[in-house]
């Protein structure tokens, strides 16, 4: 399917609402609309064959509506919501500036910060230096997000073995829900991707917040 036949039948879905659940959520949120259409931002094909997930940004919210399409049937078949879902490498040190962080690698940092730099809300300065590597920030599963970031530090693995040796190094994943109901979502981390966090021995840092309104 063409992303435009795609486009097509999210705007028939969300317009028409056939699916129960698809009234269940928009009674409650509304995606972003764009020239009078639903706003996708991302159309994955990369789970199997046959199987389109649209990830649509939620108006004031942090998490996504995730449509399914069984691409074979051309139908949808579920509409659910997918989490933010952020997954990066993160190098910190009390020590080392930035530049001296970045210097033991070749891929390049998404976020840089110096300490004494100040902090977002621009009243507290950060009391230590760091780096983030987030190759895939747009949305998608955070499975797919972590193997992607796995795939990527060993791209330049002798780089990031050296920066994970000279600073506090570890992968973050921070999960944004829906929290529609008790049931958020989960994360399911493979065998192979501990293995691998093993071998560079890496930790993660997992943080989990809920956003939006409930079920009616």
């Amino acid at each position: 399917m063409t992303d435009e036949e795609v486009s097509e039948l999210i705007v028939e879905e969300f317009f028409e609402k056939k699916l129960g659940v698809t009234e269940q959520y928009l009674k409650i949120h509304e995606p972003v609309y764009v020239n009078g259409l639903p706003k996708i931002d991302r159309i994955d094909r990369e789970l199997r064959d046959n199987l389109v997930i649209a990830y649509l940004p939620v108006k004031e919210e942090y998490f996504y509506f995730a449509v399914y399409i069984d691409t074979e049937k051309r139908e949808i078949f579920n509409v659910g919501t997918e989490s933010r879902n952020l997954v990066c490498l993160r190098a910190t040190s009390a020590v080392l500036n930035a530049i001296e962080l970045q210097s033991f690698t070749k891929l390049k940092a998404t976020k840089a910060r110096n300490k004494g730099d100040f902090k977002p809300n621009k009243k507290s300065q950060y009391d230590f230096s760091f780096l983030e590597f987030n190759p895939n920030p747009g949305p998608d599963m955070v499975e797919d997000k972590l193997k992607k970031l796995i795939d990527f530090i060993e791209t330049e693995k002798n780089g990031i073995i050296e920066l994970i040796s000279h600073s506090n190094a570890y992968i973050q994943v921070i999960m944004d829900f829906h929290r529609g109901n008790q049931l958020l979502g989960n994360l399911f981390i493979n065998s192979e991707a501990i293995r691998k966090l093993n071998e560079l021995n890496l930790e993660v840092s997992l943080g989990f917040a809920a956003w939006g309104n409930h079920f009616e």
